[in-house]
């Protein structure tokens, strides 16, 4: 009878132990898959705020007025100060990324130090004019690293926390041979030359778009993590059998919001999404798999993309500019109101073009923006506003856009696309008063990188 006790109390031990065991197990899989979302929001927020500050830098060498200089160059360092930040949250300690980081530092110190300057009184310099063209240049380099870099991280469906180990078993007799690791160690090398830039200084503060994101979202209906997991099935036409993960995000955010991992057993992968608690709104979701050969085309795509949009109540949204990098299509979509286009209201979505499936989503300017606008006739008419285009652009077409201006005010512009030599540019126009409110210049085709 004893041993029966006995044995029956083991038994109870045992199983008891196991539960532990797995619960523990549980609970580290979840940090685990928190900490890799984190790493993939920052590499990924890292590349496109490269690509944003090659984007702004070559804004500045269209210019027709010194006082759109002083914004766009405002806006140069608040996109570096993300950069850097971003850059530091990824787990490359064990790697010299010194002179990237003390580059982007300097990018913004010089940028700033001459937007707060009166450009009417003291304008450009020659020499600071060949600086922004050599800042230009050096951007270029360093963002074609870091897009051959995400390309292989999507294609090869890499993990930051596989990364983190293979550094910390990297050895300088034995260099690593993974090429994400080595396009950050040559992005470093690269920028070694570029101290003979003469900078300048100053910093300050940058606007807090979680701040604005907290604002956009109080008084919501908070939901649930269970009903956050109904959600995300939803938005990505997953059976409700998918697994998904939810977590509490961590303090980083001003706004209380989830991350997300969903299996999606069709590809045998995840997406990574976060959402907010209030409102239930996904504001950007990532999937993670290898992109294969194309099959469809980018207007096939970008079908796709629009439908996706108007499926999750994202109605009256206009396509403004799609291309392509390997096998995916990127789609920029803004709002359209009394054929107005509405940039504040944009949101980005990326097609595999593979078997068209919807790998990307971010709406953070949407969520933040959106809603319907009183919007006044143009004072100023078409053929005055073309006038106060840069005479060496070459105009192709016109629309009227609502845009935000630097002191954050709304303002309804003519919206012109033209060319200098082998760029594209949008330039607005006030529809008011005719004077210059914003250039862009539109990014070239990508490159397709070749891994095999």
């Amino acid at each position: 009878m004893l041993r029966n006790i006995i044995i029956g109390l083991l038994a109870v031990a045992v199983i008891a132990l196991g539960y532990w065991g797995f619960q523990e197990q549980e609970q580290k899989q979840v940090l685990s898959i928190n900490a890799e979302n984190n790493y993939q929001r920052a590499f990924h927020d890292l590349t496109f705020h490269l690509d944003q500050i090659e984007d702004e830098l070559g804004t500045t060498l269209a210019m027709n007025t010194r006082r759109q200089l002083t914004p766009a160059l405002a806006e140069v360092w608040r996109i570096t100060s993300l950069a850097q930040a971003e850059l530091g949250q990824l787990p490359l300690n064990s790697l010299q990324l010194g002179k990237t980081e003390e580059f982007l530092y300097k990018i913004g110190k010089f940028s700033y130090r001459t937007s707060i300057r009166d450009l009417d009184k003291e304008p450009l310099t020659d020499e600071e004019y060949q600086t922004l063209q050599t800042l230009y240049d050096h951007s270029h380099d360093i963002r074609e690293e870091m897009r051959e870099a995400q390309a292989y991280v999507l294609k090869n469906n890499q993990k930051w926390l596989d990364i983190d180990k293979e550094l910390q078993a990297t050895t300088e007799d034995e260099p690593s041979d993974n090429l994400v690791i080595n396009n950050f160690e040559v992005m470093n090398k690269n920028v070694e030359g570029y101290s003979e830039v003469e900078w300048g200084a100053g910093l300050a503060s940058i606007e807090d778009l979680n701040g604005e994101m907290k604002r956009a979202l109080a008084g919501g209906k908070k939901f649930s993590k269970e009903e956050a997991k109904d959600v995300a099935r939803k938005y990505l036409d997953l059976n409700e059998n998918a697994a998904v993960h939810v977590a509490d995000t961590g303090s980083g955010l001003e706004y209380p919001a989830y991350s997300l991992v969903i299996d999606d057993p069709d590809h045998e992968a995840h997406y990574y999404m976060d959402m907010s608690v209030e409102g239930g709104h996904p504001i950007w979701f990532l999937q993670e798999r290898q992109i294969r050969d194309q099959n469809i085309s980018l207007k096939e795509a970008s079908d796709v993309a629009q439908a996706f949009l108007e499926e999750n109540g994202k109605e009256g949204m206009q396509l403004i500019e799609s291309k392509q990098y390997d096998s995916i299509g990127l789609f920029q979509f803004v709002y359209l109101q009394d054929n107005v286009r509405v940039y504040t209201d944009s949101i980005m979505v990326e097609v595999a073009l593979d078997d068209g499936n919807v790998i990307s989503y971010e709406a953070k300017d949407y969520l933040i923006n959106h809603q319907e606008r009183s919007i006044d006739e143009p004072a100023v008419s078409l053929e005055e506003a073309e006038k106060s285009v840069n005479p060496k652009v070459a105009i192709m077409e016109d629309h009227l856009a609502l845009i935000e201006n630097e002191l954050g005010d709304e303002v309804l512009c003519y919206e012109f696309f033209g060319t200098i030599n082998d760029d594209t540019y949008r330039i607005f126009i006030n529809a008011d008063d005719g004077q210059e409110e914003k250039v862009d210049r539109l990014e070239r085709a990508e490159r397709v990188y070749d891994f095999s």
